[in-house]
């Protein structure tokens, strides 16, 4: 096995995954920005136009309500996923009688098709026939009963719960892989230097797993940023595309209106987006670090 330590035989090893990522990863986004310099429907040859598809773009209503539509189920999924799956990951981490099963069913909405996940939660927000609200009109809390999906207000952060559901447990356990490297001798160390629970927690725990924290941010915005089926089985982007996120909106513009370069254009923004939201935290969490 000592051919495996030349570099030229770890190139040729790696050479074919390196073209599938090429040509499946990378090669799509520079045809995506080739033709979102275009006028293309799909048929015959694209119309070079140059940023015109960009400058159409920045004064679109429509694309301003998806991208504040995406952004609030960022806010929710951030704020709710996060602390959520961590705190998951601790209960995770005890030792309790049936943890395996625990963690197969913690694990379970993971593997659930998105397009399953769409379906089973149109029966339960669903304004008329949803499980909510019909559990509140029947208990008489009628008051409480609000179009979850389908309005111009809640549906983005039903959307940012869903994605909060479908998403804790793989969270959680990436978390709790990273609970499981933290040496058991820093946690008995501390506790003999009268270190509480909560104390190990914010001065060891949280620390310890800082690039975990990361890694698993990045995930929740990438994610966020590439939600598509929850939001086309739930409202198809309605009324009137007021529940559009960025991926159903450019999935509209593209596949329903026939406006394949300016469809490319949303897709660019989108991708440009999700790389300035990842690289920008990883830059503050480094220099955060540093300091």
């Amino acid at each position: 096995m000592i051919w495996l330590s030349k570099r030229r035989y770890l190139f040729l090893m790696l050479f074919p995954t390196l073209l599938i990522y090429l040509g499946y990863i990378i090669l799509p986004v520079f045809v995506s920005f080739f033709y979102s310099l275009t006028k293309y429907t799909g048929i015959g040859a694209a119309e070079f136009i140059g940023l015109k598809n960009y400058a159409t773009l920045f004064h679109d209503h429509l694309f301003w309500v998806s991208l504040k539509n995406t952004l609030i189920v960022l806010i929710v999924s951030v704020l709710l996923l996060l602390p959520g799956s961590f705190f998951l990951a601790l209960l995770l981490n005890a030792k309790v009688n049936g943890s395996n099963a625990i963690k197969a069913l913690n694990f379970a909405p993971s593997i659930v098709a998105p397009i399953l996940v769409g379906l089973i939660w149109v029966f339960i927000l669903d304004p008329q026939m949803g499980l909510i609200n019909n559990f509140l009109k029947s208990t008489g809390l009628s008051k409480l009963a609000l179009q979850w999906i389908g309005g111009t207000t809640w549906t983005p952060y039903s959307v940012g719960m869903i994605f909060v559901w479908q998403t804790a447990g793989f969270l959680a356990t990436i978390f709790l892989a990273g609970l499981k490297m933290i040496p058991k001798d820093v946690y008995e160390s501390s506790t003999i230097d009268g270190a509480g629970r909560f104390q190990q927690m914010l001065f060891i725990t949280i620390p310890m797993l800082n690039e975990t924290i990361k890694i698993n941010v990045v995930l929740i915005i990438t994610g966020v940023f590439k939600i598509f089926e929850a939001v086309f089985l739930l409202t198809g982007g309605g009324p009137n595309h007021l529940s559009e996120v960025m991926v159903t909106y450019m999935y509209n513009v593209t596949f329903t209106s026939g406006e394949y370069g300016y469809g490319m254009s949303i897709a660019v923004i989108t991708f440009l987006l999700t790389m300035i939201f990842s690289l920008v935290y990883m830059g503050l969490s480094k220099k955060n670090i540093e300091e």
